[in-house]
Parts: C-alpha cells; structure tokens; sequence
C-alpha cells in the first residue's frame, strides 16, 4: 500500500508499506492492505512504517492520519525521522508543550479540560523522550 508522510515544511516519505504503525489519539493502530477507510488524530508518538523487511521510524507531534483502501496519508504536525531527532529537538519539542500547558493554565477559568489535555500532551512527549532513548526536562505542573 501507499504511504505519505508530510509535515508543513516537507514531504518526508512516499513509499511502498507493507504496514504502517500510527500513534493515534485514541490508542495505537496498525494499517496494512485493505483497511476499512478511517481518519483519526495523531497524539506524540513514534510512527513504524515497515518496508520490504525494513523499519523506519518518525517521530511525530500531532495531526492526521487518512486511511484508505489504497494506503495511508499522514499530515503531520511536526515529523522528524527517528535516526534525525537530537537532545535540541526534544528539548524545543518539550518547551512547547510545557508553554501550551502553562497558557492553558493560566486561561483556565475554572475550565480544566484545556489544562488536562495539555498535561497529556506533556506526558505524550516524556513518553516519547523514554522510548527514543532521549531525556527531557521535568514537567512543571
């Protein structure tokens, strides 16, 4: 099957997948031949296209994923290939989270569903650090 990823400054792969592993907001998914048609959220994860035997990775911090019978396209927030992310990029990565929480907690208003779901996404991107193999900053709550 077909798959794209793009993220607003490029096009970062066009390739033909055997399947496609997708960080979706409501838990992960994987997408091979066939599947039903589907559009879903992106939460921070690290995406696993496997071609041809082989592995690539990308890390990911949000958007969508459009599923169809032909392939997968995937519009990225920001996406970075696995083997390309450095401490830099994790760390710019977790200073806008923790700024997105911090402006959600300030114009919270006594409404903490801004506030939690920017606490999650926080956490997503700790996450993320851990399996990279990349640390982060301690989250400021």
């Amino acid at each position: 099957m077909q798959f794209d990823l793009v993220s607003p400054e490029r096009e970062l792969a066009s390739m033909d997948a055997a399947s496609v592993q997708i960080p979706g907001a409501d838990g992960d998914m994987t997408v091979m031949a066939d599947h039903a048609p589907t559009i879903t959220t992106l939460r921070p994860g690290v995406l696993r296209v496997e071609v041809g035997g082989n592995t690539h990775e990308y890390v990911v911090t949000g958007g969508f994923a459009e599923i169809g019978t032909q392939g997968v396209s995937v519009l990225a927030e920001r996406a970075v290939a696995k083997t390309d992310m450095t401490q830099d990029d994790m760390d710019a990565m977790f200073d806008e989270v923790q700024d997105a929480y911090n402006r959600a907690k300030q114009a919270a208003d006594g409404n903490s569903g801004p506030v939690d779901d920017a606490a999650k996404l926080m956490a997503d991107i700790v996450a993320v650090g851990s399996e990279i193999g990349l640390s982060t900053k301690s989250p400021s709550l």
